[in-house]
């Protein structure tokens, strides 16, 4: 039986995508951004339920703790925002390192500057698409972990630089 005309584009995507992986080093550092990318659109995109008022909480949870039918509880979500933005503004600073520099100060401020800028377009996506509110705070600790993440870079390079 001869394969369908889909099946060898198939084949040949895969090889050709596989090629690329193996010989570009830029392409693997895309490839990574991409698969960091689409976990944190997954978590604040696209696994989400329809809200009736995404504007219901503007100012969103500042803090670790929060009162329901008085009770305190513990909240995670301040801690998710950081940790979350930490790998992604640390593989956008790999990837494009070239472009961005290897000063600590412009690292820093490209990897806030690029967390801030994510971190609005997810909480507007959230706002259009009823999915989720928008949140003052996200957009802080988002950029929070976009700094250290940026901090962290800076520590593995200087690591890297030394070996």
């Amino acid at each position: 039986m001869k394969p369908s005309a889909a099946g060898k584009g198939w084949k040949s995507a895969i090889v050709t995508w596989y090629q690329k992986f193996k010989e570009s080093v830029f392409f693997r550092k895309l490839f990574l951004l991409a698969f960091v990318t689409s976990l944190i659109l997954f978590r604040t995109l696209l696994n989400r339920d329809l809200w009736m008022n995404p504007l219901s909480k503007v100012m969103g949870g500042w803090g670790i703790w929060e009162t329901v039918n008085g009770e305190q509880q513990l909240t995670t979500e301040c801690i998710e925002n950081v940790i979350m933005m930490v790998p992604f503004s640390a593989v956008v600073m790999w990837t494009f390192e070239e472009k961005i520099g290897n000063g600590w100060k412009k690292i820093l401020w490209q990897s806030g500057k690029i967390a801030v800028i994510f971190s609005v377009s997810i909480e507007t996506l959230q706002l259009l698409l009823r999915l989720g509110t928008f949140q003052l705070s996200d957009i802080f600790y988002n950029t929070v972990g976009g700094v250290l993440g940026g901090v962290c870079y800076c520590g593995i390079m200087k690591v890297r630089k030394r070996l």
